[in-house]
């Protein structure tokens, strides 16, 4: 089986090439001219690696045509809420044109080509929502970044129901672990931790609300779901993916702290607060379980630590 990733480099990304390596797939993928390569270190040699931008729709269609793969997994994004309202048009440009231009690309190359598109449940947003999240819920994008995952999540499902190509996209909550770069809750809070372990700032902590509730997942659990929903997903559906619990910011933080080698003072800083706040309440993974058998595996407690314990080895070196 041949797979072809685009945002290969990135934190999903690349631990979705080491799964799908696992699985015994040939591995390509697709990365930003200068983008670094620094996640691809534990499988170097072993991808295929395709330096371009999505929005060259001429580069992609040849990378494809090149490539020939039999699956295709679309996780390149602009995926910060923060960048997003700080440049809108951007955003709205790179997740939203990118992910037209791959799908145009993979029409052109072979219609028996099978597409896995990353939305986002963030398109739920932070809306009147009672009880579980589900498939069904009524959409309530509160940010950019949101409005455009909402607008590339439908347009691809119209496009590629009249070009009869094979598309499942996947909405995942949040989701965390090694690797993840800063700017997202908890590496912001590990790196702070790791780099006060180093003396490499004062013992404070400075967060911004920690009251927002979250449906985190590890990684390596949503990576999994990817590659089975490539697979066993029904053409034309949409699947939530995430744990089915909920963790506060706050409780996230004390397992960080627990963790930690010395006492830390928290500190409330405001500017880390997001101008629109998602609180949402759980979400349900039960469609995609019941159609693929998917469930969650890693302990959230086992996340924290292994993430922290990435920075702490990033910091230290």
């Amino acid at each position: 089986m041949k797979a072809l990733i685009t945002g290969i480099a990135g934190f999903a990304g690349s631990h979705l090439a080491e799964h799908l390596l696992e699985l015994g797939c040939d591995v390509s993928g697709i990365a930003l001219p200068k983008e670094s390569l620094d996640n691809l270190n534990r499988i170097s040699g072993r991808v295929t690696l395709h330096r371009g931008d999505l929005l060259d729709k001429g580069k992609i269609r040849a990378i494809v045509s090149e490539a020939r793969p039999d699956r295709v997994f679309h996780l390149a994004a602009q995926s910060s809420v923060p960048a997003s309202w700080e440049d809108p048009a951007r955003t709205f440009e790179t997740n939203i044109n990118t992910g037209l231009h791959l799908l145009e690309a993979c029409m052109a190359a072979n219609n028996e080509i099978r597409v896995l598109l990353v939305s986002s449940a963030d398109i739920y947003g932070g809306g009147d929502l009672s009880g579980q999240i589900t498939e069904e819920s009524p959409y309530a994008p509160n940010n950019p970044y949101a409005v455009s995952k909402l607008a590339l999540d439908l347009a691809s499902a119209k496009i590629a129901e009249a070009n009869g190509l094979h598309l499942v996209r996947v909405r995942p909550m949040n989701h965390t672990g090694p690797r993840q770069a800063t700017g997202f809750v908890i590496p912001d809070l590990s790196k702070q931790i790791a780099e006060i372990e180093t003396e490499k700032k004062d013992p404070v902590l400075r967060t911004g609300n920690l009251e927002p509730r979250r449906d985190f997942s590890d990684v390596r659990d949503i990576v999994r779901a990817y590659a089975v929903a490539a697979e066993s997903g029904h053409a034309g559906e949409a699947y939530l993916v995430c744990s089915g619990r909920t963790n506060s910011i706050r409780e996230a933080l004390e397992v960080l702290l627990s963790y930690a080698k010395i006492s830390i003072t928290i500190e409330t800083d405001s500017q880390k607060n997001r101008p629109s706040e998602s609180n949402v309440g759980s979400a349900s993974h039960s469609k995609f379980t019941q159609t693929t058998g998917w469930h969650p595996e890693i302990p959230f407690e086992q996340t924290l630590r292994e993430t922290l314990d990435y920075w702490r080895e990033k910091i230290g070196r």
